[in-house]
């Protein structure tokens, strides 16, 4: 079965009948989330070593042994398989159609849409599929509000929308930040932007913030120099890429509000989240120099780009840097006509 978003938590509470589950998609965070979910709904902890078992990719071959093993101490067994593709496929199959009770948990963050695994386990009555996708915009706000209340905080606006610039690509990694900005902030009822600058991300995520903003309005030698410096302190070239799709997805959300009669001041002012009020002028000139044809047509390249940097042994820092540095020469050329 294909779960939605509505039947996810009651799903992870109590899989009871699924004796195979999918995770797949971009947010690697949810996805050990979820998989920390159904293994102690299931076995009662993640480190029991006589009902879970994890397997890597070189172990893989391992699984159908896992799966029929009997737990010495009875219970429902656990076996978590990382990296996974449809390699697997015809082991999973076997799983299903044998009598073991295990579950069978496999995480695929870089599963493609039709992937051979993925259309068993929605089609399979024993079987499930969830994606686990970074939070949109809304989505990342409410965790935003909800995860700082918990602690009696509340960001003021600008906080919020520079909270949601730098997080929401890795759940995990989002509720972190924000347990680490909760304690910075102590006694304080609300935090400031200057105190997310001051706490959340290290200096390599403001450092790529500040590459793909450069690279947007044509500064080819600042949006290399920053995104040398953010690659240098240990920025993901993937996290890279996906920190300039979402800015090329705002910039489509903006051209398309101009195209309905706004201007470009104003139709940065509709954005939501909203831009950082420091970032507004480099956004509404990106706005005047990238037409909706380039945007679109930019951002296929980037997850193209995106999908490069995923294959082994593939040159990801070369792959990332040219893309950026495309869209810098891109826009430097828009803005000389």
């Amino acid at each position: 079965m294909k779960l939605d978003s509505r039947r996810i938590a009651a799903f992870l509470a109590e899989p009871a009948g699924c004796r195979a589950v999918l995770l797949y998609g971009g947010d690697v965070g949810l996805i050990r989330a979820r998989g920390d979910a159904l293994t102690r709904a299931v076995a009662g902890s993640l480190d029991d070593p006589f009902r879970v078992a994890g397997l890597e990719r070189e172990t893989h071959a391992r699984l159908a042994e896992e799966a029929a093993a009997m737990s010495m101490i009875g219970g429902r067994r656990v076996v978590r398989v990382r990296d996974v593709g449809d390699g697997l496929a015809a082991a999973v199959t076997a799983h299903l159609s044998g009598t073991s009770d295990a579950l069978v948990i496999l995480e695929g963050p870089d599963l493609a849409a039709r992937s051979k695994l993925r259309t068993l386990l929605e089609a399979h009555p024993a079987g499930a599929a969830i994606g686990c996708y970074p939070e949109d915009a809304r989505a990342l706000g409410d965790t935003i509000r909800t995860t700082l209340a918990a602690h009696n905080i509340r960001a003021e606006p600008d906080a919020l929308a520079l909270l949601q610039t730098l997080l929401g690509a890795d759940q995990a990694q989002t509720r972190s930040e924000l347990e680490k900005l909760a304690l910075y902030a102590g006694d304080q009822p609300t935090v400031s932007a200057e105190d997310v600058a001051a706490c959340v991300g290290d200096a390599a995520a403001v450092t790529v913030q500040e590459a793909i903003s450069a690279a947007l309005v044509g500064l080819v030698g600042k949006a290399d120099h920053a995104l040398t410096i953010a690659i240098a302190e240990g920025a993901a070239p993937v996290g890279v890429l996906r920190i300039a799709q979402t800015q090329m997805q705002r910039l489509h959300r903006g051209r398309v509000a101009m195209g309905a009669g706004a201007s470009a001041s104003e139709a940065a002012d509709q954005m939501k989240p909203p831009v950082f009020f420091k970032e507004k002028p480099a956004f509404v000139r990106a706005l005047e120099l990238w037409p909706l044809a380039a945007i679109e047509e930019t951002l296929g390249h980037l997850f193209t780009a995106e999908a490069g940097c995923k294959r082994t042994g593939a040159p990801d820092r070369a792959i990332a840097e040219g893309a950026i540095l495309r869209v810098a020469s891109r826009a430097s050329r828009a803005g000389r006509r």
